[in-house]
C-alpha cells in the first residue's frame, strides 16, 4: 500500500477512536479505550436519573451474604457449609420479612454486618435479587452438562466473568452496558463529559461507543498538575507548558493529543468549581476510613452538583476488592460486607437528604458467586449469586427471581453448590436501562442478547 494512503488511513482510524478520549500521561482523568465511535440513538431524558454500580471484586460469597433462615433451609445450609456457616442466632436481627411471602414459607436473612441495610429493606427501598449471573440464554442444568446451548466464555475465570458481567463478552470487550446506556443519553446532557464517571479507576462497564468514562478520585478531579498549578515554583513555567500542550499543531497526532489535553484541563476546572459549591458532608456521615464509603461520598457530591455539571442522566462505577476468599473467609468476609453495608446505608441517606432517592438506583455486582460447599477455610469460584438493588424507585421490601434449592448437585447447581443463574445479567441490565428511559426498541443497543429472553423487564423497578 502506498505510504501516503496508509498514513491517511491511520490518521482516520486514530481520530475515529480517540476523538472522545483524554490521554495525558498517568495522571489523565480519562480512561483509554479503543471503542470505535458510532452513531447512537438519542433517548429523551426528563428530570434527572442515575445508576450506580457497586462492584465487589474477587467474587462475593453470596452464601454468607443472603443466608437461609427458616429452620429447615438453615439446617441444610449449615450441613453443607460446615465451619463456614454463619451461626443462626446471629441472624435474628437481620432476618427479612418481605412484603410478598416466599414459596414454601422460606425465610432469608442478611449477613449480620449488613445490618445497616435492613432499614432500607423494611422501608421498601432495597430489594434482593436471587441467583443472577452471566448467561447467553435461559439454560437448564441438563443443557449445561450436555453443552447443548451457548454458554458464557471461560466460566469461573475472574477476568473473563468480570468482563461478561460488565460488558456481555469476555476479556477484551471494548464497551460495557453502563457505557452503552450513556451513549443513548449524551444528547440529553449539556456536558457529555460527565455522563459516565468512574471513582475507582477504570472499568469496561462505563465504556461506550461514544460515552467515555471520566475518572475522578475520592478527593476530587484528577489534576494535570504541571499545566494547572505552578511548575518548579513558577507560574510562568506552568503557563508556558499549558500553552505548549494545548496549542494548535500541524501534525495530526500532536493536534489530537493537545485537543484532548485541553479538554481534560477544562473538565478539571468544571468539576473543581462544581464540587466547591456542593456539600462536602451530609447529615448522615460517611466513614472515610472505608474506601467504598469515600467513593460513594464522591458520587453523592457529584449528584448534588448535577445542575452545575449540566447532566440529566449519569452512570457511576465504584468498587471494593478482597472478595476472592479461598481461605480466611470467616475472618475477612464479615468486615468486607460491613464496609459495603455501611457505605450503601450512608449513600441511601444522602440521596434522601438531597431529595433524589427516587431518581438514583444503586446495585451490587461481582465477578461471580461462590461454591456453597466449603473447601475447609473458604469457598471456590462459582457462578450465580444474590445481589441487592437500592433506591427509592426500587420495588423493595421483597425478593426477586427464583430462590435456589439449598443443596449440592441439586436442581439449581452444576457442582459443589455452584448456582446455575436463573436470572441473567442481561435481564437486570435491560430492566435498569428501561428505568433510565431507554425505549424498548433500543434495548438491543444496550443488551445485544436481550432477544434471547422472554422477560426483558424483571419488574423490580417502579
Amino acid at each position: 500500500m502506498h505510504i501516503s494512503k496508509l498514513n491517511n488511513l491511520q490518521r482516520r482510524e486514530f481520530l475515529r477512536r480517540s476523538s472522545l478520549l483524554g490521554l495525558v500521561g498517568s495522571a489523565a482523568p480519562w480512561a483509554l479505550t479503543l471503542a470505535s465511535i458510532g452513531e447512537a440513538a438519542a433517548a429523551d431524558a426528563t428530570g434527572y436519573k442515575a445508576l450506580v454500580c457497586v462492584f465487589l471484586n474477587g467474587g462475593n460469597d453470596h452464601g454468607n451474604t443472603v443466608v437461609p433462615y427458616d429452620q429447615a433451609s438453615y439446617d441444610a445450609y449449615a450441613a453443607i457449609r460446615q465451619a463456614l456457616a454463619t451461626p443462626r442466632d446471629s441472624l435474628t436481627a437481620t432476618a427479612l420479612t418481605p412484603s410478598v411471602a416466599l414459596d414454601g414459607g422460606r425465610q432469608w436473612a442478611l449477613a449480620p454486618t449488613l445490618a445497616p441495610l435492613k432499614p432500607a429493606f423494611d422501608a421498601g427501598r432495597l430489594g434482593v435479587l436471587f441467583n443472577v449471573g452471566t448467561l447467553v440464554q435461559p439454560t437448564t442444568v441438563a443443557q449445561y452438562k450436555a453443552r447443548s446451548v451457548p454458554l458464557p466464555p471461560k466460566l469461573f475465570s475472574h477476568n473473563d466473568q468480570t468482563s461478561v458481567w460488565q460488558a456481555g463478552m469476555s476479556e477484551g470487550a471494548i464497551t460495557g452496558w453502563g457505557g452503552r446506556i450513556g451513549d443513548l443519553f449524551l444528547s440529553s446532557n449539556g456536558s457529555t463529559t460527565f455522563t459516565a464517571i468512574n471513582v475507582s479507576g477504570n472499568a469496561v462497564f462505563l465504556s461506550g461507543q461514544q460515552a467515555v468514562q471520566y475518572q475522578i478520585s475520592t478527593g476530587g478531579a484528577i489534576r494535570v498538575n504541571a499545566a494547572t498549578s505552578t511548575l518548579y515554583g513558577s507560574q510562568a513555567c506552568s503557563d508556558a507548558l499549558r500553552s505548549l500542550v494545548t496549542a494548535q499543531r500541524t501534525h495530526w497526532m500532536e493536534q489530537e493529543l493537545n485537543r484532548v489535553t485541553a479538554r481534560s484541563i477544562t473538565a478539571q476546572s468544571t468539576v473543581t468549581s462544581a464540587l466547591a459549591a456542593a456539600p462536602a458532608n451530609f447529615a448522615t456521615p460517611f466513614d472515610t476510613t472505608n474506601p467504598l464509603a469515600s467513593q460513594l461520598l464522591m458520587v453523592a457530591r457529584l449528584i448534588s452538583a448535577r445542575a452545575a455539571l449540566g447532566v440529566k442522566r449519569q452512570v457511576f462505577f465504584v468498587s471494593i476488592g478482597g472478595f476472592d476468599l479461598h481461605d480466611n473467609l470467616n475472618a475477612q468476609h464479615p468486615a468486607l460486607l460491613g464496609r459495603v453495608g455501611g457505605a450503601l446505608a450512608s449513600f441511601d441517606a444522602a440521596m434522601m437528604e438531597l431529595g433524589v432517592a427516587n431518581q438514583v438506583t444503586a446495585f451490587t455486582a461481582s465477578d461471580f458467586g461462590r461454591t456453597l460447599s466449603s473447601n475447609g477455610d473458604g469457598s471456590d469460584h462459582g457462578w450465580g449469586a444474590h445481589h441487592v438493588v437500592l433506591g427509592g424507585a426500587v420495588r423493595g421490601g421483597r425478593f426477586w427471581g427464583a430462590q435456589p434449592e439449598i443443596s449440592v448437585n441439586g436442581a439449581d447447581d452444576v457442582g459443589q453448590g455452584r448456582l446455575l443463574p436463573t436470572t441473567s445479567v442481561d435481564q437486570l441490565a435491560a430492566t435498569l436501562a428501561s428505568w433510565m428511559g431507554v425505549a424498548d426498541s433500543e434495548l438491543p443497543l444496550v443488551v445485544p442478547q436481550i432477544g434471547n429472553y422472554n422477560a426483558r423487564n424483571l419488574g423490580l423497578m417502579a
